[in-house]
C-alpha cells in the first residue's frame, strides 16, 4: 500500500484587513438622511465614513461604521434597503499621500472605483476608504510602500 503524497505547505501572503461598506438606499425625500442617521445615535454603532450620491429620484449613501455586525442588524430592523461592499481603509501621512496611493495601484493597473475620507479613526493621521476591483493585491502593495492598512478594530472611537 503507497502512502498518499503529503500536501506541501502553503502560504496564502498577506491578505489586507478591510471593512464593511454598506450602501443604503434612500427616496430621495427630505428628512430621510435623519432617519437614517438617527437609527445610529440610538445604537452602539459609530458612524465612521459617510457619503452620498444622488440623484433625482434616490440617494445611495456609502457608511461605514464601527461594528458592520451591529449596524446591519440596525438596518435591517429599521428596514432600510442595502447591499454589502469590502473597502480599504488606508491611512495617509508623511510621505504616503493620496497621489503615492493613486500611482502605486495605478501601477499595477488596479482601479479605485470610489474613495471618500473617514470622519474617525484610532489615529491622528488621516485615512481614506476606497472601493478597488483586487483588496487583496491592492493591499499587498500599498503595505509593501509603506501604507498602513486599518480594519474594523482599528475604527472603536
Amino acid at each position: 500500500m503507497t502512502e498518499s503524497p503529503i500536501p506541501l505547505d502553503t502560504t496564502q501572503g498577506y491578505c489586507p484587513p478591510t471593512a464593511v461598506q454598506f450602501s443604503v438606499f434612500l427616496s430621495n425625500k427630505v428628512g430621510k438622511m435623519l432617519d437614517l442617521t438617527e437609527v445610529f445615535d440610538e445604537s452602539p454603532v459609530s458612524l465612521i465614513a459617510l457619503s452620498v450620491h444622488e440623484a433625482s429620484d434616490h440617494a445611495v449613501v456609502r457608511l461605514i461604521t464601527n461594528s458592520a455586525k451591529d449596524a446591519r442588524q440596525s438596518l435591517r430592523e429599521n428596514r432600510f434597503p442595502f447591499s454589502e461592499h469590502e473597502v480599504l481603509l488606508v491611512e495617509l501621512s508623511d510621505g504616503h499621500t493620496l497621489s503615492k496611493l493613486c500611482l502605486y495601484l495605478l501601477g499595477a493597473e488596479i482601479n479605485i472605483a470610489f474613495a471618500y475620507p473617514l470622519m474617525h479613526n484610532s489615529s491622528e493621521s488621516p485615512a481614506i476608504a476606497i472601493a478597488v476591483d483586487d483588496p487583496t493585491l491592492a493591499g499587498q502593495i500599498l503595505r509593501r510602500k509603506g501604507f498602513k492598512m486599518l480594519g474594523e478594530c482599528d475604527l472603536s472611537l
